[in-house]
């Protein structure tokens, strides 16, 4: 049985390297480069699993897992500037990447049996970005961290499938098969996965993928009409199955190297989601 606890935090990072110059600083992070940083409302979430006790009915009690993850572990980072005030983070950099790692490894040294065992770290920076890490089957912290982007963007389409009679398509599709289409507010979760950089503390240069994205999916779709207005969908039924799998095809030789793509989602909206993993394993979601 796996269950789930989430803490939030505020706290204050800097993405600046001191025995660097200015200009290589700003070379290395761009805009965020700044000896005093800046700071986020964070949310951690971990995962931990175990047996469901058959007197308690619990796996875990949750008060023991507050008292590792509120107290222990996210207290001692709480309203501090990491970079000036948490000695971890005065030769680390702390990027949510390196957050969420530092948190794993407290919880691990703090949690003893009680808090039942730690399968994964999610670590909200923002709700349009988050890192993710898990741990193998022997305890240990993956070295691959996976960082999420999030955005939308707004487009219509109409689903009709070409090789199905007019009457089929709309036997199957209903009133999504008006001939003047419809529109959605999709929402886009794009996954990559790899080591941090020793220096940055990075998967990817942020502005880099947010620059990737900006142009491949949101420059292409971005009040479109999928059906008539890209050459993705000509003649491929635009549902929200073949956009997730569009958008994969579109990133996957667009992300550098050392990171890769590692998932897919889009969100039609707030009850269909649809995910794709191309070539990736699903099994390792981290």
């Amino acid at each position: 049985m796996y269950l789930r606890r989430r803490v939030a935090f505020a706290a204050g990072h800097a993405y600046y390297l001191p025995d660097k110059s200015e200009e290589e600083n700003r070379r290395l992070f761009g805009k965020w480069a700044s000896r005093w940083g800046h700071g986020h409302n964070y949310v951690v979430e971990a995962t931990v699993a175990g047996e469901i006790n058959p007197d308690t009915g619990m796996v875990v009690n949750m008060t023991d897992v507050d008292k590792v993850l509120k107290e222990r572990v996210v207290g001692a980072i709480a309203d501090k500037h990491l970079n000036y005030e948490v000695c971890h983070f005065a030769e680390t950099l702390p990027t949510t990447e390196n957050i969420a790692r530092y948190i794993a490894e407290r919880f691990l040294q703090e949690a003893g049996s009680q808090a039942g065992e730690l399968k994964r770290v999610t670590l909200w920076e923002s709700p349009t970005l988050w890192a993710t890490l898990s741990l193998d089957v022997y305890g240990k912290i993956n070295d691959m961290v996976a960082l999420t982007r999030a955005f939308d963007f707004a487009a219509a389409h109409r689903l009709h499938a070409p090789r199905l009679s007019d009457s089929e398509n709309k036997e199957i599709f209903g009133k999504c098969n008006n001939p003047r289409g419809h529109g959605h507010n999709y929402g886009v979760e794009v996954t990559v996965i790899g080591e941090p950089d020793p220096i940055t503390g990075m998967v990817i240069d942020l502005s880099v993928l947010d620059n990737v994205l900006a142009k491949e999916i949101e420059g292409r779709f971005d009040h479109k009409f999928l059906n008539d207005d890209t050459a993705e969908f000509e003649g491929i039924n635009p549902t929200s199955e073949n956009l997730t799998r569009v958008i994969w095809d579109i990133l996957s030789d667009k992300i550098p190297s050392p990171a890769r793509l590692h998932k897919v989602v889009v969100r039609e909206t707030d009850r269909n989601w649809f995910e794709y993993y191309g070539e990736s394993d699903p099994a390792f979601d981290v």
